[in-house]
């Protein structure tokens, strides 16, 4: 489904992604773990065009990414749910999800997808006259995953879900994830808590400084003496 391979990143003069090479199946959840400074977010940056690789390929489902604007990279199924939620705190819930569906023009099916998206996150209906900034950190994360599955993506891209939630409140965001798995949507998932991502994915990749360190099934990798040393605190 997405094939990404030899991706050169720079921030000016830093070399931020060394020859990035991975690849996600129809289906899988897949996790990417590393440190802070590691090229995670700036991964899932270059993925969804915020920004330009120096080099490299990206493929969805066939079809070259590295040079498609950001807006027609979401037209072919590719969303972003970014790092820090982003969500506009001047407006209600509503009008915030329904940002997500600036891509498409069928009212009817927009008003399907938005009722799909209250079934999965029934605090956001409850609170859907709200406005965003009034919302508490894991509302704001499930407006944020709420608001990037109004352009029914085949491939959602989360970038630390669960950053500053409570222990019960990641729980919660985990348990969405995997219903939105399930659902028939595919995920790229780059989390802190390596543990709680690990036990969720089919397939997980280490990302240190820039490289691909170690990939594999995500139980093999959860149980890397390496792995558990660096990132599971075991």
């Amino acid at each position: 489904m997405l094939r990404v391979e030899n991706l050169h990143v720079f921030y000016g003069a830093i070399h931020a992604l060394q020859g990035v090479s991975f690849h996600v199946e129809k289906g899988e959840i897949v996790t990417l773990i590393g440190a802070n400074g590691a090229g995670k977010s700036t991964t899932l940056r270059t993925l969804s065009g915020i920004l330009r690789p120096r080099d490299g390929s990206i493929a969805l489902n066939g079809q070259e990414l590295t040079t498609m604007p950001a807006e027609k990279i979401v037209k072919l199924g590719m969303s972003h749910v970014p790092e820090g939620r982003r969500i506009f705190a001047p407006l209600t819930v509503k009008e915030n999800i329904m940002m997500g569906a600036y891509t498409r023009s069928d009212p009817a099916e927009i008003q399907t997808t938005l009722a799909r998206a209250y079934k999965s996150f029934p605090r956001l209906k409850e609170r859907e006259s709200q406005y965003g900034g009034t919302l508490s950190g894991g509302e704001q994360q499930m407006l944020a995953m709420a608001r990037a599955l109004m352009s029914q993506p085949s491939l959602l891209l989360l970038d630390e879900p669960s950053m500053g939630l409570s222990p019960i409140l990641v729980e919660e965001i985990f348990k969405i994830i995997v219903e939105i798995n399930k659902q028939g949507t595919t995920i790229l998932l780059v989390e802190q808590n390596a543990q709680m991502a690990l036990s969720i994915s089919n397939r997980a990749y280490v990302l240190e400084t820039g490289s691909i360190v170690l990939s594999g099934d995500a139980k093999e990798i959860a149980s890397n003496p390496d792995v558990k040393k660096a990132y599971l605190g075991i």
